[in-house]
């Protein structure tokens, strides 16, 4: 296995159990982060510090820019699904697969976000065909990864 970091790496994003329909590649990803709460704790009759435990872990949101998806993907059709529903209609959540992977498709790492749903949508506004969905970025709240 080459030491280096790969030159050329671009991000897949799959939606699991879904029928495999093409999905979309991302150039950059942010909040892949955990965070543990800190809670303070006074012991009584002893002001020369407080005692620190831990608390929940709490996770940023995944953040994904510069897509490029087809109209027909499962990850689109999930998003408008999401920002187009009614308002008394839940919001599926889904768990959603990221790959690293360099320039000949090899993954390199992968993460899985658990009971993921979408919570912001930027589209551009140039599109290359009407096929093709370009998406300035796409940010998922979810419930953990791994």
């Amino acid at each position: 296995m080459n030491e280096f970091p790969p030159v050329v790496f671009y991000f897949q994003l799959i939606l699991t159990n879904t029928s495999g329909k093409e999905e979309v590649i991302f150039k950059e990803i942010s909040g892949i982060t955990m965070e543990m709460g800190v809670e303070e704790i006074t012991e009584g009759g002893n002001n020369n510090f407080k005692h620190r435990v831990p608390t929940s872990l709490k996770y940023t949101n995944l953040v994904l820019k510069r897509g490029l998806a087809s109209k027909d993907s499962e990850v689109v059709l999930w998003c408008m699904d999401a920002f187009n529903g009614i308002s008394d209609v839940p919001i599926k959540t889904k768990n959603v697969l990221v790959r690293l992977l360099d320039n000949s498709g090899i993954i390199l790492k992968s993460w899985q976000f658990s009971n993921a749903y979408p919570v912001k949508w930027m589209v551009s506004d140039l599109n290359f065909d009407n096929e093709t969905v370009l998406i300035e970025s796409l940010e998922f709240a979810y419930s953990y990864f791994q």
